[in-house]
């Protein structure tokens, strides 16, 4: 029902005006029904909601019982379900950042996992594009989300896609987006590098490892590369071996405008925000169904996703759909110009 907050403005009385139902500079609220699920999403559970909304309804609030919550919550699995129906074919996708989440919960199946694609659209954009739950990260698993967001529309293949190491993806990739390009998350590369090093130089190792990813172009980032491989392979092979088998894939985002170079070097769009996923999730106990999980994820997820940002210089993509090649960051047809004039 409406309410109108009466404006008070007795200043020369000492009596002052609060009303117990809306708290000062509250312009508007969720309904009942809307507003429980999402306190349970941020860590109440439903036996705690009698004494937190004691505040906002009172103290004779009727209604707030465990079997409640669990029947509003039935409406995030009707919204994820239509939202895994939606049609995709006016999307277009530059780029698509990709991750299994694992929870702190137990599942119903040991090796469950939550895959999450994430896509840039031709506007600059960061949309959630899928969100469902797969066996560890298997390439059965991710084939059948990409499949699935090709059948509803999404037909035009991504320029590039960002992710770590887990093969399950990138085996799947090429059988479903074959011109799709891949770029390996530097955040996870690095992780893996250093883990095959000594802890007195793992320190030393970092730094010399962002000397490559952070070189201002492809020439000076392959010879930081080779230094790398040539100081630390006599010694430590396996963490040699473990940075030069992705060379080409860690370099991939030379090839697109140095504006985006910064969201294409890692994963970070997707770890940022299911970081605060993890908090939700670490709060629930016991063993949690498929369909449960899913529903919370998605919907913490659509929550996050109204506060990302677009990509830095999103303006570019634009030349990018149309083809125009880049080059160390620049658009190589500026380049030519240039040297003409010169």
């Amino acid at each position: 029902m409406p309410v109108n907050a009466p404006r008070v403005r007795d200043r020369a009385s000492e009596i002052r005006f609060t009303s117990s139902i809306l708290p000062p500079y509250l312009r508007r609220t969720k309904t009942i029904e809307a507003l429980l699920p999402w306190l349970y999403l941020k860590g109440i559970s439903t036996g705690e909601f009698g004494e937190a909304l004691t505040a906002l309804v009172g103290h004779d609030a009727p209604g707030l019982s465990a079997g409640t919550i669990s029947r509003l919550k039935t409406a995030w699995q009707h919204e994820h379900a239509r939202w895994e129906r939606r049609d995709l074919g006016s999307k277009h996708y530059v780029y698509l950042w990709v991750e299994g989440i694992h929870f702190g919960v137990r599942l119903e199946e040991a090796n469950q996992c939550i895959l999450v694609i994430i896509g840039a659209t031709a506007e600059g954009k960061k949309e959630l594009l899928a969100l469902t739950d797969g066996f560890r990260e298997s390439e059965d698993s991710w084939k059948t989300v990409l499949r699935d967001v090709k059948r509803r529309g999404l037909t035009i293949d991504p320029h590039l896609a960002i992710g770590d190491g887990a093969l399950g993806f990138w085996k799947a990739l090429p059988q479903v987006y074959g011109h799709t390009r891949t770029q390996r998350c530097w955040v996870h590369k690095t992780g893996n590098v250093l883990n095959k090093l000594p802890k007195h130089l793992q320190s030393k190792a970092k730094s010399d490892l962002q000397q490559i990813w952070m070189a201002p172009t492809r020439e000076q980032a392959s010879r930081a590369f080779a230094a790398f491989l040539t100081a630390y392979a006599p010694k430590y092979p396996k963490a040699a071996d473990c940075l030069a088998k992705d060379q080409q894939a860690l370099l991939a985002f030379y090839d697109f405008p140095a504006e985006h170079w910064h969201h294409l070097r890692t994963t970070n769009p997707i770890e940022s925000t299911f970081a605060s996923v993890r908090l939700r999730t670490a709060k629930t106990r016991g063993c949690v169904s498929r369909t449960s999980i899913r529903s919370m994820v998605f919907m913490l997820a659509k929550s996050a996703e109204r506060r990302w940002l677009k990509l830095r210089g999103a303006e570019l993509i634009a030349r990018i759909i149309h083809g125009v090649q880049f080059n160390n960051g620049v658009a190589v047809q500026k380049e030519r110009r240039q040297k003409i004039a010169a």
